[in-house]
């Protein structure tokens, strides 16, 4: 049996080139690739070299109309930016491919490599590859010109606490480094009793109000003046203030609450101590260690003031000291610290140690003080107080010496002090020595406070070199790797200034 053989595929012959007579498989145009590009080019009308508009100060290219994006080299977004500048040229072919050539950064040329198609003669299809080259043009942004202005500005956002310390205007410009929210200030002034905040729009104003409630117990008012008005688009121009007061509060304040809001905390002292500011005001009674937050909305309806300011701070020294067993808390009492010891003490001042005059008081710092040790803390035995809730209580209630914190030798611990923080970029005149002694003091707090220092960005000072984790007076010096590991903070390998960042 035989079989026969399938019969061969027919085999496609070729053409000459009408042009030229080079033998060429068949096609509608009956010409050489290289003949038909050299009559007929399907890049023509597209631009071969364009201007982009760059701005130095934010590093944003300008999309038209009006519009600036941020856009890194060889990006998918400035790939787009520079398809959009001829996308009215590319209507009459197909786009096939699109990238960008290497060009040297600094060159200040941006190199785009296009691959199209078109239908030419007889419906040959016939693809092309090109390079359309970008001229990067200096321009300045509307927000950058009315930065350098200084100037013109839309809103402002006026901060203030009417206190004679500064230790949560302190804490707070920690908080608006940590969240960056000073990139969008045209210009921050400080003034005598807080801080003002120029903006270029009215929302990056209303954010920074936002977040200033969120973040210490404040109150806000808002109000608006007419600048221009066009008749004829019927567009109004208005110049907004926002005005934040902070409670008039500080951390080692002593306050005299009402008697109402005492009773409504669980019973406590009206004379606290305040320990802390955060987003709540933190009191702590040193009579009971009863401990109490109070917000901005709970202050604004019960307000009350400090009874003495930092200056009035005296230096007493501990005759003896009793620790006392904590009590069984009486019916409806609030919730009591733990990280305080309460303690009987007789103290006496430093400027009287000629006398034998002693004073006895109740504090809430038994865990770190010790015969002989020196304290600060308040005379109101020896005191003219002018307050409303103090003089309307019994003398018998309130305590003839309120002990505010341990005394240490400062120079040594700012000698020791191996971190730093960094500061707003503010107009002002200059730090005076009471500024200065506020600052130190808000370090010192940062050192004693874990729960502060957790919400904040160290720095390493590299000019500082690394000593012993002990003084020798007893001081709670913290150093920057015990920091580092509270905030869960990665020290940077080259060891450059400000390299530390806590991590979220």
């Amino acid at each position: 049996m035989e079989y026969l053989a399938a019969p061969a595929a027919p085999t496609q012959g070729n053409i000459l080139c009408c042009h030229c007579g080079v033998p060429i498989p068949p096609n509608p145009a009956n010409m050489c690739v290289g003949c038909l590009r050299a009559r007929v080019d399907i890049t023509e009308g597209i631009p071969k070299q364009l201007g982009v508009s760059f701005c130095k100060q934010c590093e944003r290219y300008l999309q038209p109309p009006g519009t600036w994006i941020q856009c890194a080299l060889e990006s998918r977004e400035l790939l787009a930016l520079c398809l959009k500048k001829i996308k009215a040229s590319l209507s009459k072919v197909r786009l096939i491919d699109a990238g960008f050539i290497w060009t040297e950064p600094h060159s200040k040329r941006l190199k785009l490599k296009l691959t199209v198609q078109k239908e030419v003669i007889n419906g040959a299809v016939l693809q092309q590859v090109f390079v359309v080259e970008y001229l990067i043009q200096p321009q300045m942004c509307e927000d950058c010109h009315r930065i350098e202005a200084k100037d013109f500005w839309k809103a402002v956002v006026q901060v203030r606490q009417k206190t004679l310390h500064k230790k949560t205007f302190y804490y707070l410009e920690q908080l608006i480094l940590k969240h960056r929210l000073h990139q969008n200030t045209l210009r921050i002034k400080e003034i005598h009793d807080g801080l003002d905040f120029y903006y270029s729009s009215k929302q990056h104003a209303q954010k920074m109000v936002d977040f200033l409630q969120c973040t210490v117990p404040s109150r806000s008012k808002s109000s608006q003046r007419l600048t221009s008005h066009d008749i004829h688009s019927n567009v109004y121009n208005y110049k907004s203030t926002f005005s934040v007061e902070i409670v008039p509060v500080c951390k080692d304040n002593v306050v005299c609450l009402s008697p109402k809001l005492a009773q409504s905390l669980g019973n406590m002292s009206q004379i606290c101590v305040c320990i802390r500011v955060t987003s709540t005001v933190h009191l702590i009674d040193p009579s009971t260690l009863q401990i109490a937050e109070i917000d901005g909305n709970t202050y604004w309806r019960h307000p009350f003031n400090s009874l003495f300011n930092p200056k009035q701070l005296e230096e007493f020294i501990v005759m003896d000291i009793n620790r006392v067993q904590e009590k069984k808390k009486p019916a409806g009492a609030g919730a009591r610290s733990n990280k305080h010891t309460l303690a009987e003490a007789w103290v006496k001042k430093t400027s009287e140690l000629n006398t034998d005059h002693q004073y006895f008081c109740c504090t809430h710092l038994g865990h770190i003080l010790n015969h002989g040790d020196l304290v600060l803390g308040f005379d109101l035995a020896n005191c003219n107080l002018n307050d409303e809730f103090v003089n309307k209580m019994s003398p018998h209630n309130v305590p003839d010496v309120v002990l505010i914190k341990k005394s240490y030798d400062r120079a040594k611990r700012q000698h020791r002090r191996n971190w730093k923080l960094k500061e707003l970029e503010r107009d002002r005149e200059g730090m005076d020595t009471d500024d200065e002694r506020q600052y130190q003091d808000f370090l010192e707090d940062l050192e004693e406070d874990e729960a502060i220092r957790k919400n904040i960005n160290i720095y390493r000072n590299v000019d500082v070199p690394v000593e012993s984790d002990t003084d020798d007076d007893g001081a709670p010096r913290i150093s920057l790797s015990e920091m580092l590991e509270d905030l869960h903070i990665s020290e940077d390998a080259t060891g450059g200034e400000g390299a530390n960042m806590m991590t979220e």
